[in-house]
């Protein structure tokens, strides 16, 4: 994927993402392309809407202005699902990417898939699965940001002693099953693979795979701290093309 020339849409439901992650997600969406057309739907006469409203001309976002016209439900979800269709109809992207942690967008992820058009979410852990597997890639916000616990106060009334600081999300156990699959149809007759390709096979098992909920901030890095597997490096054109094989 040439990212110079892959542009995305970046569509936000600010009713269902957080305000402090907007940088953190355009720097995911850049791994993939730039993100050219970029919007953040909800009421902004909205109170819970005043977190948006500093980043906008900070990270070159419209505002989309939805009203909610009945009690505790709003139209943030279909006014957002109309404009990607009417973007997706344009031809002016050649992907998309929807943030939020709805089950909503579930068809609308499906039917850009059916036009062939790459498609991204982001979104919370708690994301129903229909949403996460109707797209290419799903990444957690949980894994793009390292939220740490709060500072512990010491008790004056005891003696003071050393408090280390934790990570507040817990890494996830690795299962090799997923990445022994992954393996296993990517690899060639020699029992290798480029860490690139099993990366993406890894994607189209399960969209939500990623090195980071495990610890680790790449593929390769996984890859070392699994006995049965070893990395080559492997260098062309003074680019690293680091190879998987089985011991």
């Amino acid at each position: 994927m040439d990212k110079t020339n892959f542009n995305i849409a970046v569509l936000i439901d600010g009713d269902n993402a957080q305000p402090k992650l907007l940088q953190a997600i355009l720097e995911e969406v850049s791994k993939y392309g730039k993100a050219t057309i970029r919007r953040i739907y909800g009421d902004w006469t909205n109170n819970k809407m005043n977190g948006w409203k500093e980043l906008l001309n900070q990270h070159s976002f419209n505002p989309v202005q939805k009203f909610a016209y009945t009690t505790g439900k709003n139209s943030t979800d279909s006014s957002l699902i109309i404009d990607a269709m009417d973007i997706l109809h344009s031809k002016n992207v050649d992907g998309f990417c929807i943030v939020s942690s709805d089950s909503d967008y579930t068809g609308l992820a499906k039917r850009i898939r059916e036009d062939g058009v790459f498609v991204m979410g982001i979104g919370e852990k708690k994301t129903p699965m229909a949403f996460i597997q109707s797209c290419e890639i799903f990444t957690f916000t949980e894994n793009i940001v390292e939220e740490v616990a709060p500072a512990v106060q010491p008790d004056k009334t005891k003696k003071s002693a050393s408090v280390k600081p934790t990570n507040a999300h817990k890494k996830e156990k690795l299962n090799t099953t997923l990445i022994d699959k992954a393996f296993n149809i990517s690899a060639n007759e020699e029992d290798e693979v480029y860490v690139s390709q099993i990366g993406n096979n890894l994607r189209k098992i399960d969209p939500s795979f990623d090195p980071r909920a495990y610890g680790f901030n790449s593929l390769t890095k996984l890859f070392e701290s699994i006995p049965k597997y070893k990395i080559v490096r492997n260098t062309t054109n003074g680019i690293s093309h680091p190879i998987v094989k089985r011991k």
